[in-house]
């Protein structure tokens, strides 16, 4: 859900800025973000780590 919301962020940052730096900027730390929370999905997923045996 959270990737969905960053690339409808992104197409819409990209469809309604004006100025190229900023909607340079923006996409970039919307990447950044999206990056981030596609690394730690997992630790979402399974909160408890590889202890599943426990």
């Amino acid at each position: 859900m959270a990737l969905i919301a960053y690339l409808v962020l992104g197409a819409l940052a990209f469809a309604t800025l004006s100025d190229q730096r900023i909607r340079l900027l923006t996409l970039l730390i919307l990447a950044m973000f999206a990056f981030k929370s596609w690394v730690r999905r997992k630790d979402v997923i399974h909160p408890d780590g590889d202890r599943e045996s426990e």
